[in-house]
């Protein structure tokens, strides 16, 4: 918590208001009181607009203050856009969201992130392609951000930590409430890597249909270029792309998802590529494209660890089909 008090997590807290809205409030009012004594219809004022939504502000103070003692119980912590702590490139974002919260170490902002999405029913080449891309990459020190999810998610992650590199993900859900629970020893070896977990939502708040497309925009704004491995027509990966695209970062596809299968559904990445988004084979691919040269060594290592991608393959079915390895 900063010298401001609980005035941004109070801010973040009221409904019935978009996220510039709140970012509004959070630039108008610098102390807890200046809010407490303005009714209503001085917030509509200042927002010039009608709010429809009824609430009680001093209850609403004493929710936040209720998820600030949460926080501290849990060791989660809370950052506002007002901080200097806040993420850089979330600033930048067209709608940022006002507080977020995570377990860890917040990304360096001096070092770019490759966000790692895709299906949660891949199939075994992508999940192959997927770690081996995200193990190549940590080698040469570039940390994944992705959302945690079965699939290529998880399976990108596990890559990126087998690397040796820090971990981050983002979630559609409370820091408290990783999901699937299958994956929270995968949640532990990103905090023990160093890393974090993101989320704009406070504890106690499950997963929904609508919180994982909001979080997909989060996942893009921290990358400095987003990697679509594999996604059918229908997926929540191609949210991301178009994320991506109008946040203007660079767009991929892994070249495992352009390849005509019969059993897999990749009509979502070859759209893209039809589209003009450019083909990744590798690391290697990446690196050229950012300018930065791979070590020999670190893509060597990579290709030869098929016994280690494996057993990533192995673990991430398993998780999928709910059994236990």
């Amino acid at each position: 918590m900063n010298n401001r008090g609980l005035l941004d997590l109070t801010i973040s807290l009221l409904p019935g208001l978009k996220t510039l809205e709140k970012i509004t409030l959070l630039q108008v009012f610098d102390e807890e009181d200046e809010l407490f004594i303005q009714s209503k219809r001085d917030i509509e004022k200042i927002l010039n607009r009608e709010i429809k939504n009824f609430w009680d502000i001093s209850n609403i103070r004493d929710k936040a203050g209720r998820i600030d003692t949460i926080c501290g119980m849990r060791s989660i912590k809370w950052v506002s856009w007002n901080s200097g702590e806040y993420p850089p490139l979330l600033r930048e974002m067209y709608d940022p969201p006002p507080v977020i919260f995570y377990r860890g170490v917040l990304p360096n902002p001096e070092k770019s992130l490759l966000g790692m999405v895709g299906t949660r029913r891949p199939s075994p080449e992508a999940l192959e392609q997927a770690k081996k891309i995200a193990y190549e990459i940590g080698r040469v020190g570039v940390s994944v951000v992705s959302g945690l999810a079965l699939g290529i998610d998880a399976m990108s992650h596990r890559g990126n930590l087998d690397a040796g590199a820090r971990g981050f993900a983002v979630l559609g859900s409370g820091i408290d409430q990783v999901y699937p629970s299958s994956n929270r020893p995968l949640a532990k070896r990103i905090l023990d890597s160093g890393g974090a977990l993101i989320s704009e939502y406070p504890p106690g708040v499950r997963p929904g249909k609508w919180t994982f497309p909001a979080r997909n925009r989060i996942i893009s704004a921290l990358s400095r270029s987003v990697l679509i491995v594999e996604a059918p027509l229908k997926s929540g990966a191609l949210i991301t792309a178009n994320i991506a695209l109008d946040q203007g970062k660079d767009l991929w596809v892994a070249s495992c998802g352009v390849k005509k299968n019969a059993f897999f559904d990749r009509r979502g990445t070859e759209g893209l590529a039809d589209d003009g988004a450019p083909i990744i084979n590798c690391a290697q691919d990446i690196m050229e494209k950012w300018g930065i040269d791979i070590a020999p060594n670190a893509e060597n290592d990579a290709v030869s660890d098929g016994q280690s991608c494996r057993r990533a393959l192995v673990s991430s079915m398993a998780d999928f089909l709910e059994i236990k390895v």
